[in-house]
Order: C-alpha cells, then sequence, then structure tokens
C-alpha cells in the first residue's frame, strides 16, 4: 500500500461516517477486513508513521488550545483525530499549527478531537482477519515531543506562538 492509497482509505471512511469518530473508526476497520494482511499491516506502518510524526510539542500547543487543555492520552487522541481529517488538513497542521484555526473552521472541542478508536483500526482488523493481535511494526518511537518545549500554563508564550488558535478558542 502506498500513500495515496492509505489516506484514500482515511479520506472515503471519513466521509461515509460524515466526520463522526466512532462510525469512521468502523468503517475503517469494515474497510480494511476487506484487505489482505499484509496490506493492514501496511495501512498500520502508514499511520503509525504519521501518529508519530505529529508528535511534537507545537502541535501539541495546538491540541491544547483547541480542546481546553491537553493531557498525554488526549494529545494522543488528538492526533489520531488529525490523521483522520486526511491528508491536507495533517500535513497543513505540521506545516503550520497555527493554520488548524482555518483548516478545521468548524471545530467543536466537545465534539471533535478525539479519534481514538480510529488509531485502534488497524489493530483490529488485523485481529479479525488472523485472530493474532497487530505484531510489532519495527518502527521507531520517541519518548518526548519533538521541537522546543512549551509552558502549556504561559498564556502569553501560547498566544504569541499559535495566536490565530488562541484567538479562536481561548
Amino acid at each position: 500500500m502506498d500513500e495515496t492509497e492509505f489516506w484514500e482509505i482515511v479520506d472515503s471512511t471519513r466521509d461515509a461516517a460524515g466526520g463522526d469518530p466512532d462510525e469512521h473508526a468502523d468503517l475503517l476497520v469494515e474497510r480494511l477486513t476487506r484487505l489482505d494482511p499484509e496490506a493492514v499491516l501496511d495501512f498500520a506502518r502508514h499511520f503509525e508513521t504519521r501518529f508519530m510524526r505529529a508528535f511534537r510539542w507545537d502541535l501539541w500547543a495546538a491540541a491544547d488550545i483547541m480542546l481546553g487543555g491537553a493531557d498525554e492520552e488526549s494529545f494522543d487522541y488528538f492526533r489520531c483525530w488529525l490523521i483522520a481529517q486526511g491528508r491536507h488538513v495533517f500535513e497543513g497542521a505540521l506545516a503550520a499549527p497555527d493554520d488548524l484555526a482555518e483548516l478545521v473552521p468548524g471545530f467543536d472541542p466537545d465534539a471533535d478531537g478525539d479519534a481514538e478508536d480510529v488509531g485502534y483500526a488497524a489493530d483490529e482488523a488485523y485481529e479479525r482477519l488472523t485472530a493474532l493481535p497487530l505484531p510489532d511494526l519495527g518502527l521507531p518511537a520517541r519518548e518526548t515531543p519533538e521541537g522546543e518545549d512549551l509552558d502549556f500554563d504561559d498564556s502569553a508564550a501560547m498566544a504569541a506562538k499559535l495566536p490565530r488558535l488562541w484567538d479562536a478558542f481561548a
């Protein structure tokens, strides 16, 4: 599976779910179970690679502002949500996290920003296909986010770093 196919699966299942993260996860599992186990592993590698690319302080700060606070677990779920929004939003957020103010203009902190189950879709699909848990993908992991550490409690610094998000959500 190449990157284009990965994003096509993400986009088509999100669109069919009408943006609902739980429905998106269900449709993603259903779609992945129509593939062979190796393709599901490829999808999982693509997802995990993007999940780790988004493990950055500036994106965590964006999540913190947009959600009104983001601990480690909610930031994990936010990164799943970010991937679930598709290539345009994901790559745009990585290029400039403050652009999320325009990339997701209808963002509702009570309904958006959490797609935990989307993050487990490949695991569930692989287990359904093989009756085995998804094996270790052999991808490198980081213990700390990439980039400059930010103090999320410093309102002035957060507003200066992400002014459009701050204006929209703080």
